[in-house]
């Protein structure tokens, strides 16, 4: 007989294996948060406030700069009262409402990296029509569908999740509520959400990437038949960013989640994991920051009016 309880609540370990660390860790998670949530508003701001970068790319990175507050603030602020405070409780309902807000951020950012990778295919590849295929409305539309991919995509998740009878132990050895943590702690067949991951992961990652594999490979192509190697640097410059942000993003998901046993591991790279977390929200805003020459003049403009 199996002993099933109605759990309530649950609590979050954080970096037990780390005891000397935990000040450390939270004085270095506060400054990595500080700085990305700041980076990213500062981002926000200056799209907003200069009319010259209000073009579909700015726009897109407006979207991608409001996801990572968002993804970040669903899971540190709990991460920084685990180090300090040592509150590791929380709500059954609090529990699943963080997996499910970071599972929509990451799904979102996929879609909405791959919306930019079009948008980049349209700029060098038809730049005649550019503004015409590109419009207020197409930006519009291709923003609100990656949002609502990102929402729709990671609902079945957590209601499977949600619905599952859980046993003797309610202590997730993460230090956020991540699926697999969760999972663990199940008394029940969990063969089905092992499914929907491997299918989350089809549509979430392998999708969006060869979308933006091919959308590159004719980016690639039409830099190439450029005869001016003047035009060909000037043409890469207007993507290099976003494929920086794209190889980071492939690169370290790939790294931390995607590799033999990431899903069955007992004892996860909780370290990793959370560096991930919380470095990729702040390189995105310095990467399109010292590579984007408009960013650059908008931000200088803004620093002399305040002088």
């Amino acid at each position: 007989m199996v002993n099933y309880t109605s759990v309530t609540e649950f609590l979050i370990l954080g970096f037990p294996e780390f005891p000397e660390l935990q000040l450390p860790l939270f004085a270095l998670f506060s400054i990595l948060y500080l700085m990305a949530v700041l980076g990213n508003l500062l981002v926000i701001c200056i799209i907003s406030a200069d009319q010259h970068l209000h073009i579909p790319m700015y726009f897109f990175l407006a979207n991608l700069s409001a996801l990572d507050i968002c993804s970040l603030s669903s899971i540190v602020p709990k991460v920084l009262a685990i180090l300090l405070a040592k509150d590791y409780n929380i709500s059954f309902l609090g529990c699943i409402l963080q997996m499910y807000c970071y599972t929509i951020c990451v799904c979102t950012e996929f879609a909405l990296l791959t919306a930019m990778a079009y948008d980049r295919y349209i700029a060098i590849c038809n730049p005649l029509r550019y503004l015409d295929i590109m419009n207020k409305r197409a930006c519009a539309v291709l923003a609100a569908a990656s949002w609502i991919v990102g929402i729709l995509e990671s609902l079945p998740h957590n209601i499977v999740v949600s619905q599952f009878p859980f046993c003797d132990s309610n202590v997730i050895n993460h230090f956020f509520c991540e699926i697999a943590a969760v999972v663990k702690l199940s008394c029940s067949d969990t063969s089905i959400i092992q499914t929907m991951n491997y299918t989350l992961g089809l549509f979430v990652v392998l999708m969006p990437f060869l979308l933006t594999l091919t959308s590159y490979i004719f980016i690639i192509s039409t830099i190439l038949k450029i005869r001016s190697s003047e035009g060909k640097s000037k043409a890469f410059s207007t993507c290099s960013s976003h494929l920086t942000v794209i190889l980071l993003a492939y690169g370290t998901m790939i790294g931390v989640y995607i590799h033999p046993g990431a899903m069955d591991s007992a004892d996860p790279n909780k370290l990793p994991i959370a560096m991930y977390i919380v470095t990729l929200p702040l390189l995105n805003p310095l990467i399109y920051s010292l590579r984007s020459r408009e960013i650059k003049v908008a931000l200088k403009k803004a620093l002399m009016k305040t002088h």
